[in-house]
């Protein structure tokens, strides 16, 4: 089973490379569920499928459900600094500065070399300091 589960993983890389999203989307699931299923999974592998999947959610513009798949690619890894900068993103998007500021920030502190993060938190810091002295 595990042997087949990687298959499907390594299968959803070559779709997600490939830009064939919808293929992708469907293998990340698969291999996402089958990891809940099983007593022992690779967390940081799940970390990068639910990742991955997130990605797809999000060039899709389905924010709400790309956030879903950030949180639980933290749950799964919470070193990984790459979702917290996504779920970031998406946030800064929705004009939630706070919240994005706070994931960006844990973006930096798991990786201190993270420059697209130092970049958005500067950004997300700017707004959000502009968003208070409209009043908004």
């Amino acid at each position: 089973m595990e042997n087949y589960s990687l298959s499907v993983l390594e299968e959803a890389d070559e779709e997600f490379n490939k830009q064939n999203f919808n293929k992708a989307e469907y293998l990340y699931t698969k291999y996402i569920a089958s990891c809940r299923q099983a007593r022992k999974h690779d967390a940081n592998k799940l970390a990068v499928a639910l990742n991955n999947r997130g990605q797809i959610k999000y060039l899709r513009v389905d924010f709400y459900e790309a956030m879903e798949d950030y949180s639980s690619a933290i749950e799964a890894n919470g070193l990984f600094e790459v979702p917290f900068y996504n779920r970031g993103l998406i946030q800064y998007r929705l004009g939630f500065f706070e919240e994005a500021e706070r994931d960006f920030r844990k973006a930096l502190e798991l990786n201190c070399n993270f420059e697209d993060a130092k970049l958005s938190l500067k950004q997300a810091i700017i707004d959000w300091e502009e968003k208070i002295k409209r009043g908004y």
